[in-house]
């Protein structure tokens, strides 16, 4: 099947959003990540930035050094020849969850909402085999795709203004580790002690796009451990590949 081209959008006058699809979806994020990794192999003059995020590209150019149509053509051929099922050597992460209690206070009445017990939400959740599909939000925020469709939940009525760093957490269909303190409508099922931005730690962001991520469980006494090794730099997650 022909895969249509994506959609050169103008942001203002000195930004395209290259924009492959109007859903949420692996195939399209995937093609985002294609044409994002290709620009770094072959930049474009005039090319400043390049944004990736679910399902489109946003790119920020000079237009005293190349114009709209100039680069929506050169960007729709990089984009028909960027094979989003090639394959790309990716990093895959286990990262270190607490599960409910302090670390999770929705746990229990998530699990209550899915009409499971809370053990059998923790190991579900656990047993995901998920993919860094953007950063946002907050520096280091990971927006995780491959969530079970079972665990999918509206998120909260009631967003709080204040979550701790490194809430592991649910929204919609989405999963997410969340670095820095801050507000959110998701529900928090745990946190890791992995800081996935440290500003002075090389490097300073620990994930990226594409980035394949599974879960393991950990008590709080072990958290409490990682917590304070990682707060002096060290990085507790486990790459089991490069």
């Amino acid at each position: 099947m022909t895969t249509p081209p994506p959609r050169m959008l103008p942001s203002g006058d000195t930004a395209i959003t290259v924009e492959f699809g109007r859903d949420i979806s692996d195939e399209s994020n995937r093609r985002v990540l294609a044409l994002d990794r290709k620009l770094k192999q072959a930049p474009i003059a005039g090319i400043l930035e390049t944004v990736p995020t679910y399902r489109s590209l946003l790119v920020h150019y000079d237009p005293e050094t190349i114009g709209f149509g100039a680069l929506s053509d050169q960007l729709t051929a990089l984009a028909h020849t960027s094979d989003e099922s090639e394959t790309v050597a990716k990093r895959r992460w286990r990262i270190p969850v607490c599960y409910g209690g302090e670390h999770g206070i929705d746990l229990e009445d998530a699990a209550q909402a899915l009409n499971i017990t809370p053990d059998a939400l923790v190991a579900r959740h656990a047993a995901g085999d998920y993919r860094v599909a953007m950063i946002g939000f907050t520096p280091g925020w990971s927006y995780l795709s491959g969530l079970d469709p079972a665990l999918a939940m509206p998120r909260r009525q009631a967003p709080r203004l204040h979550t701790p760093a490194g809430t592991i957490s649910v929204g919609g269909i989405q999963t997410g580790i969340q670095c820095l303190a801050g507000p959110s409508g998701w529900h928090l099922l745990g946190r890791t002690p992995v800081r996935t931005y440290q500003l002075h730690r090389e490097p300073i962001f620990l994930l990226e796009p594409g980035d394949a991520i599974s879960f393991a469980q950990i008590d709080a006494k072990e958290f409490a451990e990682r917590d304070d090794a990682a707060s002096h730099g060290e990085v507790v997650a486990e790459l089991l590949s490069a």
